[in-house]
């Protein structure tokens, strides 16, 4: 059953630029991000805040957020009985000098604490909006309240190999964490925040060589704790003056570690941070594997997304192996789709083969006399035209891809941009960017 003793307000961060997962982020918001074909990035921890029984979620915005804005406004509305809420938070200039852009994650919350005052919630929940996992938040609501911590941090066990791109802590045998070392690059660096593998054991978690403790970005804080470090100036080893914190990871962890009771949350299950081209692919090619790693049919704890009210997905013949298709498709007849996920009004045309291909699809359909128009201009219809292959690409939304092109990416090349901006190459994987227009007969 969900707390119902003391109220917890959700904060989602809306992200950055986002720029490690361009060209999806060169018009939208990560969290605004296409996944898993019908889903959006944010939709997953606004569902895992609704299963977990919270209802009181801001989501904190600023780049390139009229998708996200509209998304949240057409998906989450709750009946004037539950009240509860899901509302944006966009980030504006005001009336003091020092109020502007968000310079980090911390900031970010500090800028909106008059929001957040106003709730008069016991606890405040932190979350990202460019993630991938299912948590029951309430695991680590009673973890908070169990220890009577002042801040929780959820983490997961991570092998060495992993650790360079996150926040590891050292925790003694509570749970209460000693040390916090932001995103360690060298052994030495790593040394200190080895956790042995039987404390991980007991916590009923298989560490299985994961000996190190990698913060998830997920936060829960008192709520006068939160506002009292958010407001109180440390040390900005960057610009070597006092100033109050900007980032969580970056100088709110590191300077109230042993000055305020941090604990450690250990969550063991999928998660993944969605943050690059590279990941992003992998993870979306995997979901239409036999055993995806991340599942989605799971009715007691379903993912939440916009209803769009689409005809069933229409197939003229061709071959589909391990992959995900989502509504309103059309694929034509002869062609293979191998290991692919296919976006909510996808269109393939015959005789193709798109292999670990995500095709994000379209807002709408095209009608006879958007058909007309386009074959008087020259122009390739939505979607990807008869005879092409494609292989290891991302087709954003609303691509025209024409007919008989090869994108296969032949020599391996890892990173490209093309003069025109119809296509980048990014980890090796071809991205078309949102509207691309890629002629007949092109070969990438």
């Amino acid at each position: 059953m969900p707390h119902k003793d003391r109220s917890v307000l959700s904060l989602i961060l809306g992200g950055g630029r986002g720029s490690r997962l361009f060209p999806l982020t060169k018009s939208r918001a990560k969290p605004a991000v296409p996944v898993a074909g019908k889903y959006r990035l944010i939709d997953i921890p606004i569902s895992n805040c609704i299963n977990s029984g919270l209802r009181n979620i801001y989501v904190l915005t600023q780049f390139l957020s009229v998708s996200l804005h509209r998304h949240i406004a057409n998906t989450y509305k709750f009946d004037m009985f539950g009240k509860g809420f899901v509302e944006i938070l966009a980030a504006q200039q005001a009336n003091e000098e020092h109020i502007g852009w968000y310079q980090g994650t911390a900031d970010a919350v500090r800028q909106n604490l008059p929001y957040i005052e106003r709730e008069e919630s016991d606890e405040i929940l932190i979350l990202s909006g460019d993630q991938l996992y299912r948590m029951d938040y309430r695991a680590m609501i009673d973890t908070h309240r169990d220890s009577g911590a002042d801040v929780t941090i959820a983490c997961i066990p991570v092998h060495e190999s992993q650790t360079s791109g996150f926040g590891l802590m050292v925790v003694d045998d509570d749970g209460k964490v000693q040390r916090f070392v932001e995103k360690p690059k060298t052994p030495e660096a790593r040394k200190p925040c080895f956790v042995p593998g039987e404390w991980i054991d007991k916590k009923g978690i298989t560490s299985n060589g994961r000996n190190y403790l990698a913060n998830m970005g997920i936060y829960l804080f008192n709520t006068p704790k939160l506002i009292e470090m958010l407001n109180t100036p440390v040390l900005d080893s960057l610009h070597n003056q006092m100033r109050p914190p900007h980032d969580f990871g970056h100088n709110v962890f590191p300077h109230y570690v042993g000055k305020v009771k941090i604990q450690a949350h250990l969550f063991d299950g999928f998660w993944e941070d969605l943050g690059t081209i590279k990941s992003y692919h992998e993870v979306s090619i995997a979901l239409g594997d036999a055993a995806p790693p991340f599942d989605f049919f799971t009715p007691d704890e379903a993912i939440y997304t916009r209803m769009r009210n689409l005809p069933a997905s229409k197939f003229d013949g061709g071959t589909l192996i391990h992959s995900l298709v989502s509504d309103g498709c059309r694929i034509g007849a002869g062609t293979t789709v191998d290991r692919c996920l296919l976006g909510v009004r996808a269109v393939i045309g015959a005789d193709c083969r798109l292999s670990e291909t995500v095709v994000i699809g379209s807002d709408g359909f095209e009608t006879a006399e958007d058909l007309a128009e386009n074959a008087r201009l020259g122009r390739p219809n939505w979607g990807v035209g008869d005879g092409s292959r494609i292989v290891r690409a991302i087709l954003d939304k609303g691509c025209r891809i024409g007919k008989n092109c090869k994108l296969v990416n032949e020599k391996k090349v890892q990173e490209a941009d093309d003069p025109d901006g119809r296509w980048y190459i990014r980890d090796g994987i071809i991205c078309v960017p949102r509207s691309g227009v890629v002629p007949d007969g092109t070969v990438i």
